[in-house]
């Protein structure tokens, strides 16, 4: 009996170990596809005359990966774009014309939205709209794990084990950028506060000022009329 009381509690104290590691291992399991930056597939149709654009908000120092590619029905006659990829301050990160596929890539230096428009070339193609295929990935999407695994000589479990460390790496800097953007806009809205308290103030002793002026000249009015 003695035995069989050392094994049950054994395998409590064993159950009750491996509990925590579970949970953090499932929770890691949902939250690693839901925070880390991933690839996006997106599907633009641009008309004839006109432009259309795509954006995403990234924070600096992540690498940006997308390929384009026009779909077109006709194999006769292949229509061409114009592509051209700016940063939030304006900085002009890509630049082609008259292509109907390519690639760019990058490391953003600062935070904000990045836009990627794409417009047609009508010579090209008549007055028909223009099927575009954009491949746009972010973070460690973008990375390379076939070159990183033969370059470093890993494999299997080891390789899986990589990605997971990536990937809470991209989670601890999602959490500290959204933390960052609530800092700034608490002290936005903390000076925006103070301003309108101020100009409140401002306004009411204006308002005060005017009424005494306005009580002293009718006082004056009505004495040099000898109404009061």
């Amino acid at each position: 009996m003695n035995t069989i009381g050392k094994f049950q509690s054994s395998m409590k104290m064993m159950t009750a170990k491996m509990l925590p590691s579970f949970s953090t291992a499932l929770l890691l399991f949902f939250l690693v596809p839901v925070m880390i930056p991933v690839g996006e597939a997106v599907w633009l149709d641009v008309p004839p005359t006109g432009t259309k654009c795509v954006s995403e908000e990234i924070q600096s120092n992540v690498v940006v990966l997308a390929d384009y590619l026009i779909i077109s029905e006709d194999h006769g006659v292949m229509p061409t774009i114009s592509v051209k990829v700016t940063s939030p301050y304006g900085n002009n990160l890509h630049h082609m014309e008259n292509v109907t596929h390519g690639q760019f890539a990058f490391t953003t230096q600062e935070s904000g939205n990045y836009l990627a428009c794409f417009w047609a070339d009508a010579k090209s193609h008549g007055n028909k709209n223009v099927s575009i295929n954009i491949d746009w990935k972010t973070g460690i999407a973008a990375k390379d794990w076939a070159s990183i695994a033969k370059k470093e000589k890993i494999e299997g479990v080891e390789l899986e084990i990589r990605k997971l460390e990536g990937a809470v790496e991209a989670i601890h800097e999602n959490l500290i950028y959204l933390r960052n953007r609530e800092a700034e806009m608490r002290t936005v809205s903390e000076k925006t506060n103070s301003r309108v308290a101020w100009y409140s103030i401002m306004s009411l002793g204006i308002c005060i000022a005017v009424s005494g002026l306005q009580v002293v000249y009718l006082k004056q009015y009505f004495e040099k009329k000898k109404l009061i």
